[in-house]
């Protein structure tokens, strides 16, 4: 897989992802914070949502946030876990990188990869994709 260095847009979009979590972080409920930068440069973040032991991932409720305020094109995403600072990088689970090939699949996803933080397309990440 080819993966990309990480530049201080993608570290300032780590931080808006555990600032999010760290402001609505809840155990049992909250414990996934994400931040999308679109092609407009501005950045949404969401938080899981938790119900009924299952609910929408951190990612997609990021993204539908700009996708709400209009934006189509989207840069680079990111989810992460843990109350602790610096909290970790987590990698999308299956149903979000299929959700983000189909809305974006050359964005760049922030991941933890042979023990190093780095990005990759969202295409590279589930190969056979469903279309």
């Amino acid at each position: 897989m080819v993966t990309y260095p990480l530049d201080e847009s993608d570290h300032a979009l780590i931080a808006a992802a555990r600032e999010t979590l760290l402001r609505a972080y809840h155990e049992e409920r909250h414990s996934v914070g994400a931040a999308v930068r679109a092609a407009s440069g501005r950045i949404y973040t969401g938080v899981n949502v938790e119900a009924c032991a299952a609910g929408p991932c951190a990612e997609p409720v990021a993204l539908g946030a700009a996708i709400t305020a209009g934006e189509r094109a989207f840069e680079t995403i990111v989810a992460v876990g843990g109350r602790d600072e610096p909290g970790y990088v987590l990698n999308p689970c299956g149903n979000c990188r299929q959700m983000m090939i189909d809305y974006a699949p050359e964005m760049m996803v922030i991941v933890g990869y042979e023990g190093q933080v780095c990005k990759v397309r969202a295409r590279d990440l589930l190969p056979a994709a469903y279309y």
